[in-house]
C-alpha cells in the first residue's frame, strides 16, 4: 500500500489552495489536481500548488536565465486541472508555505519562479499585525492600448443576472482578465456568477471576468487610496472568494477609467477580504495581502481513486 499523500491546505482571502511538496519528484497531473481540489471528494480548493525546483521543469529554464534565485517554482493547477500562469494570491501562501518549510528567510526578499516568469515577495506587517505578503507582480498592460482604456472598454461581456451586455476593458497581469463596471451594490451581488459570463470577442484561452464596484477615493497615511469592490469568475474554476490577479486587473481597470491624475494605490473588498493594490513607477504593479495556512492533511489515495 502507498505511503498517504501529504498535503497541506492554505488560503489568501478565502481563494484557497491545496498545496504539495513535489522536491520528491511527486507529479502534479491534471486528474490528481482535480481529485485534490474536489469539494465532496477531495479536500478542496480553487486550485493545487506543487512545490518542484525550478531546475526540473522546462518552464523553469526561462525563470533560472531572469533570475538565479528563483530556485523554487510554484507549479499551478486551476480546479479544473488546466494549466494557470499566476495566481495572486497563490503566490502568496505559497510563500507563507516555503516561510514554514524553512525555504525562505522573510528578512530577505523571495524570488518564485512561475509560468509567467519570476515573481519577487517580501513580508511586512498587515493590519493588527497580522503577516501580509507583498508580490512585485511584474509588468502589466492594456491589451487595447490606451485607446481601450479611454473608450471605456474592448470587449463586451454578458452577465447572467445583469439586464445588457456591458463594455469591458481587457488587462494581462501575466494572465487575461475582462474587467466591467457594475452601477450599484445591487448590480453587484445581483450578478449569477454560476455560469460563465460569455466575452465578445472571446480569447481563445478564455480569460478571468471581474465585475467591479468603483467606491471612491479616500486618504489613508497621508495619501490618496483608491476603493473597490469586486467579484470575479476564475476561467478553469467559477466564481471565487477571491482573485489576486483579478483584483490587481480591477485596480488597473478602475485607474485607467478615472484618468490623469487617478491614485496610484488601491484597496479592493473582495467577498474573502481585502487586498492592496500598489502601481509602481517602474510599470510594474504589487499586489499585497494575507495568506493563511490552515491544515496539513494526509490523504488516502484509493479514497482519490
Amino acid at each position: 500500500m502507498n505511503p498517504p499523500l501529504h498535503a497541506v491546505k492554505g488560503h489568501g482571502t478565502k481563494n484557497d489552495f491545496v498545496l504539495l511538496d513535489g522536491r520528491d519528484g511527486l507529479a502534479l497531473t491534471p486528474d490528481l489536481a482535480r481529485a485534490l481540489a474536489d469539494r465532496r471528494g477531495g479536500i478542496g480548493g480553487d486550485g493545487v500548488i506543487r512545490l518542484v525546483a525550478s531546475s526540473r521543469l522546462d518552464d523553469g529554464a526561462a525563470v533560472l536565465a531572469e533570475d538565479p534565485a528563483a530556485t523554487w517554482f510554484m507549479d499551478y493547477r486551476n480546479a479544473d486541472g488546466s494549466l494557470a500562469q499566476m495566481c495572486g494570491n497563490g503566490v502568496r501562501v505559497f510563500a507563507a508555505w516555503l516561510e514554514r518549510l524553512g525555504l525562505w528567510d522573510p528578512a530577505a526578499e523571495l524570488a518564485v519562479g512561475t509560468r509567467a516568469g519570476v515573481k519577487r515577495v517580501r513580508r511586512e506587517a498587515g493590519p493588527d499585525d497580522e503577516p501580509w505578503y507583498a508580490v512585485d507582480m511584474g509588468r502589466w498592460f492594456l491589451p487595447g492600448g490606451d485607446a481601450a482604456g479611454a473608450a471605456g472598454g474592448d470587449v463586451e461581456v454578458t452577465v447572467r443576472g445583469l439586464p445588457v451586455a456591458r463594455p469591458a476593458l481587457r488587462v494581462d497581469v501575466g494572465n487575461p482578465h475582462a474587467v466591467l463596471a457594475v452601477a450599484s451594490g445591487d448590480e453587484l451581488a445581483g450578478a449569477d456568477l454560476t455560469a460563465a459570463p460569455v466575452v465578445t470577442p472571446a480569447n481563445p484561452e478564455g480569460q478571468n471576468v471581474e465585475l467591479v464596484l468603483p467606491l471612491g477615493e479616500r486618504e489613508e497615511g497621508g495619501r490618496r487610496i483608491g476603493v473597490v469592490a469586486m467579484r470575479v469568475f476564475e476561467r478553469g474554476v467559477g466564481e471565487t472568494q477571491s482573485c489576486g490577479t483579478g483584483a490587481v486587473a480591477a485596480a488597473l481597470a478602475v485607474r485607467a477609467w478615472a484618468g490623469e491624475g487617478a491614485p496610484d494605490v488601491w484597496r479592493v473588498q473582495v467577498p474573502g477580504g481585502v487586498l492592496r493594490v500598489t502601481v509602481l513607477p517602474d510599470g510594474h504593479v504589487e499586489l499585497a495581502g494575507p495568506a493563511v495556512l490552515v491544515a496539513d492533511v494526509a490523504v488516502d489515495w484509493l479514497a482519490l481513486a
